[in-house]
């Protein structure tokens, strides 16, 4: 029988900043960092607006040492995943909710080279 994925993100961006590793107890490792992806629309009238989203990503176990061995802060990558939704309480007592983007998986996307007139 066939898993059906009820939960599944495909996201292609730009890091803004260097991932951020963690180690727990036990060897357990966790990365997280921030992905810009840009959409750009066309209006009717020949205008155009470009839209950028920030996205938290975290990622587990072998994923986060691809991770930090891989990637830095300007990286482009293509990933999948899993929105997660979750929530704190700080030290004050005020409740906080987050979104983020579990990785599962991703691949650095190369950019287009220049081209260069000799």
């Amino acid at each position: 029988m066939e898993t059906m994925i009820t939960n599944r993100v495909q996201l292609m961006g730009n890091l803004g900043k260097d991932p951020e590793l963690r180690e727990f107890e036990g060897g357990k490792k966790r990365v997280r960092f921030s992905l810009a992806t840009t959409e750009h629309f066309s209006f009717g009238n020949g205008n155009s607006k470009e839209d950028t989203q920030w996205h938290q990503i975290t990622a587990w176990g072998r994923s986060a040492e691809d991770v930090i061995t891989q990637l830095k802060k300007g990286s482009r990558i293509s990933l999948e995943g899993r929105l997660v939704h979750g929530s704190y309480e700080t030290k004050e007592g005020q409740k906080r909710y987050y979104t983020e983007v579990v990785m599962n998986q991703f691949h650095v996307v190369e950019r287009k080279a220049e081209t260069v007139m000799a």
